[in-house]
């Protein structure tokens, strides 16, 4: 499974020949926070042991939880939430916008026969492309030590903060693109899960 995430093709090998065949693909997966279903919830308490909900979380390999982008913890929403009259954002507003950035991003891959989109940047044109400033770099160099994040979430980090600048119609990766794309790695962080 890792193969296909990162090189985005498939390679069987046999003893006289091998095979790669193209594998771009777009993961998403789901899964429970503990077996009980309650880890983190916002009502009811979780009934796992002490050390189960780190034993559960570790059936997903590390390597493989490295390559994907976005990891979103997902909280019940409460009646009152649900009931409320409080306008959300139109769907054809957020299509509009992602029509708009997946452009600038055709735009900027347009002399590359492989890249089509952020996510498919290799680490060199990371560099050349994610370029944060003075603050930026601190607030990653902070959350890279507190949260015991990988070299491998650094790019990806990077790629979800260019990818966020892009759906805000901004040239340059702010602050604030950063800091929503490090909260994307809530699994990487040590001790999510006690």
């Amino acid at each position: 499974m890792r193969q296909p995430l990162e090189e985005r093709r498939v390679t069987i090998s046999r003893a006289r020949f091998t095979v790669d065949y193209p594998a771009s693909f777009m993961l998403i997966a789901s899964m429970n926070p503990c077996p009980c279903g309650f880890y983190n919830h916002p009502d009811r308490e979780c009934v796992c042991a002490p050390g189960v909900v780190q034993k559960y979380l570790s059936k997903v390999s590390g390597p493989l939880l490295d390559r994907i982008d976005l990891h979103v913890e997902v909280t019940p929403v409460n009646f009152s939430e649900l009931a409320s009259d409080h306008k959300a954002e139109a769907s054809e507003v957020i299509r509009e916008r992602v029509i708009k950035a997946r452009e600038v991003q055709a735009k900027r891959f347009a002399q590359s026969n492989e890249v089509y989109c952020n996510a498919q940047m290799t680490s060199n044109a990371v560099r050349k492309i994610c370029r944060i400033n003075e603050a930026g770099q601190l607030l990653l160099k902070k959350a890279m030590e507190r949260l015991g994040l990988s070299a491998r979430a650094y790019d990806r980090i990077l790629k979800v903060a260019r990818t966020i600048a892009d759906l805000d119609a901004s040239d340059e990766i702010k602050i604030e693109h950063l800091a929503e794309a490090i909260h994307y790695r809530s699994l990487d962080r040590d001790g999510w899960a006690g």
